[in-house]
């Protein structure tokens, strides 16, 4: 079952700061609606305290998880060790978006690099930290990051992604509209 927990321990944030990727789950309420898994890489993630968490959003090919917070906020963090001892530690809680032109971006953003193609800030109450094994997680070695999400968005001008945005990242593949969509409306 593992071990549950009301917030984030010291002992997990360290294990969190030393993980090159994450996963973030999210799934729509209607039962029809599909459930996402989406990997984060990059040095995107912040702590903020024991129960507060965000991360810095790039522009991806969908954006399923802004439109399942829209829709009922769930979210889930997943950490894997794929080097040393075996754990996988989640975290549970209820997730917003923040954009650019929001009041809250000032503030949110000067706790990240902002990286080409940014397009949003996910930020998340924790209420549920679990660990479990990962006995059979293999190993993996870190080689470094790709650059190919940079690159794509350092050729793209402020309108090239705005574009991209409206025509990829404004509803969901359940037809939820995100708030990227939103503004578009």
């Amino acid at each position: 079952m593992g071990t549950v927990y009301s917030s984030i321990l010291p002992q997990h944030e360290e294990f969190i700061k030393k993980q090159r990727i994450f996963f973030v789950g999210s799934a729509p309420l209607n039962e029809e609606g599909h459930v996402n898994i989406s990997p984060k890489g990059y040095d995107v993630l912040r702590i903020f305290s024991p129960n507060e968490v965000a991360y810095l959003d790039l522009t991806g090919s969908g954006n399923e998880t802004s439109a399942h917070l829209i829709d009922n906020g769930r979210v889930t963090f997943m950490f894997l060790a794929f080097e040393g001892p075996p754990m996988i530690l989640r975290l549970y809680g209820r997730g917003k978006v923040i954009l650019p032109e929001s009041s809250e971006w000032d503030n949110m953003a000067k706790h990240f690099e902002i990286l080409p193609g940014s397009r949003q800030i996910v930020h998340a109450n924790i209420d549920t930290v679990k660990t479990s094994c990962g006995f059979s997680v293999p190993f993996y070695s870190y080689n470094g990051e790709r650059d190919t999400l940079k690159q794509w968005a350092e050729n793209k001008s402020e309108q090239d992604l705005e574009n991209y945005w409206k025509k990829k990242n404004s509803i969901s593949m359940d037809e939820i509209v995100t708030p990227i969509g939103k503004k578009f409306r």
